[in-house]
């Protein structure tokens, strides 16, 4: 049988092959009743809240006691293991939402905390109750980071009051969404930029001259900085940015023992975005995710003190950390 011959009638088996698969699925997917779709994930310790949330729209920086319901950030299930023993940490908007969070774990794994924030006293104030109530020592640092003077002044307090510095957590940011990129002036651009990604530099700046081997700088991206988002152009920028930031900086502090990591995370239930979004798009936020559901703060936290602690991550820096509900 000439080659051409052969390979046609190999060809047409192969396709007759190919469509008794077909058949036999078909057949099974007609005998199966319709699959339901599955609800939003509940996979840790407790049951997280659901959208739809109720409406609500809060003005800028947020506060974390107005939102409805209360940011869930104590993580009651979590033990201790003092893996942040003796340390001190100062974390940047560690007043609310991820902050918080992450300075009560910081404090029930054994670190003393200063908190940097913008102008939300309420909310320092309950943050610092909460660190204390850990057992641990806190200091409130009210001020703006895209400042350089303010960000020296509050390394300074920290190291005068605390006697050292060990972690910084750069988390403090904005964001406001810009429905068309027309809208987006440049005053609100440079809002944006100054805070989110002056502040991560100053801080750090001012920050390394006093840390030692063995500290840890992490800072928050977003999962906008890997995909980017169409009405936050401006804060999708600067979370790419802090991305690129954590890679190059790590690579030039490697060399004095200090590690230098991102978590990037997803939509996570924060003050950030009732204050950001119009109130009918809160009620449905983080609904798009495949866990059909946002992050609450002590979610993500763990991430945090398995990046700042020598015990968990001595082997890891430069790295970009996405949690971001299973995209």
């Amino acid at each position: 049988m000439p080659t051409s011959t052969r390979s046609k009638t190999e060809s047409a088996k192969t396709a007759r092959r190919q469509r008794g698969v077909q058949r036999k699925v078909d057949a099974t997917d007609r005998g199966k009743p319709k699959a339901k779709s599955p609800g939003p994930m509940q996979a840790g310790a407790r049951k997280y809240p659901v959208p739809p949330f109720p409406k609500q729209h809060h003005p800028k920086p947020g506060e974390e006691r107005l939102i409805e319901p209360a940011p869930l950030y104590d993580a009651p299930f979590w033990r201790g293991s003092d893996k942040l023993a003796g340390k001190v940490a100062l974390i940047t908007g560690g007043d609310s939402g991820i902050g918080r969070a992450v300075a009560v774990l910081f404090a029930r794994e054994g670190a003393d905390v200063a908190i940097v924030y913008l102008s939300e006293d309420r909310d320092a104030k309950a943050t610092k109750a909460a660190v204390e109530a850990e057992g641990r020592r806190c200091i409130t640092l009210r001020g703006d980071v895209a400042k350089r003077t303010f960000c020296r002044k509050a390394v300074g307090q920290t190291v005068e009051k605390l006697g050292r510095l060990d972690v910084l957590v750069n988390n403090a940011a904005f964001q406001v969404h810009s429905a068309d990129f027309a809208d987006l002036t440049e005053e609100h651009f440079d809002t944006t930029l100054k805070t989110n990604l002056y502040g991560y530099f100053h801080m750090a700046k001012e920050a390394v001259p006093h840390m030692k081997p063995g500290s840890a700088i992490v800072n928050t991206g977003s999962v906008t900085g890997i995909e980017g988002s169409k009405e936050l152009v401006d804060y999708s920028m600067t979370k790419g940015g802090i991305h690129a930031f954590t890679r190059a900086l790590s690579g030039s502090l490697i060399g004095r023992g200090i590690r230098v990591n991102a978590v990037a995370p997803g939509p996570v239930w924060t003050p950030l975005n009732p204050s950001e979004k119009e109130a009918e798009d809160v009620s449905r936020f983080g609904a798009q995710t495949p866990m059909k559901r946002p992050a609450q703060p002590e979610e993500i936290a763990p991430a945090y003190v398995f990046l700042a602690s020598p015990q968990c991550s001595s082997y890891i820096t430069g790295e970009i950390l996405p949690i971001i509900g299973g995209y």
